[in-house]
């Protein structure tokens, strides 16, 4: 991301270079533009943010530029044209289309999804592996671990545990509480 801001500060800085004028063999400047990047490391509100491309559009927006031009037609994007009549599309609407919902969070540090949190009812071990069987809600589940993971979590009858399932296989974690 840092990147690509670089490359439009870049692109934008580019355009505001002077255009040369030939005038009686000299070259001069036409215009003389002083240009200072904003000392501020608020977010720029999408209403003072410049117009993108449609590509740059469709790529924030993870759909493909036809897409957006479909859209366009349709009224469904809102669009301008620059002077060599090409789509802009405003940050604000950009922003609007990008807007995703929040993901479902576990809050844990593993990335099993379903987790079953209840009481460890048994301890089976034998040899390196184990059989535990935890009590979640009306579920009864087995999971087969090892020794050392049984000890590592000090898992025992009546001790709070999660199983977590993942595929097909069953983990067992040690609850907080």
């Amino acid at each position: 991301m840092g990147d690509r801001t670089e490359r439009q500060r870049r692109r934008r800085a580019a355009c505001l270079i002077p255009a040369l004028v030939r005038s009686g063999g000299a070259a001069k400047p036409a215009l003389s533009l002083t240009s200072t990047p904003l000392a501020t490391s608020a977010p720029v509100p999408a209403q003072h943010q410049p117009d993108v491309s449609l590509g740059e559009a469709a790529t924030a927006i993870g759909v493909s530029v036809d897409t957006l031009r479909r859209w366009d037609r349709a009224g469904k994007l809102r669009t301008s044209r620059d002077g060599q009549n090409r789509r802009r599309v405003p940050a604000a609407e950009t922003e609007r289309l990008a807007g995703r919902p929040e993901r479902h969070r576990t809050g844990a540090r593993g990335s099993a999804r379903n987790r079953f949190p209840g009481v460890v009812r048994s301890v089976e071990v034998d040899g390196v592996m184990a059989l535990v069987e935890i009590e979640a809600g009306p579920f009864l589940l087995t999971a087969a671990i090892t020794r050392d993971s049984v000890a590592e979590l000090g898992l025992a009858p009546g001790v709070h545990a999660s199983a977590l399932v993942k595929a097909t296989s069953v983990m067992v974690e040690r609850s907080e509480s």
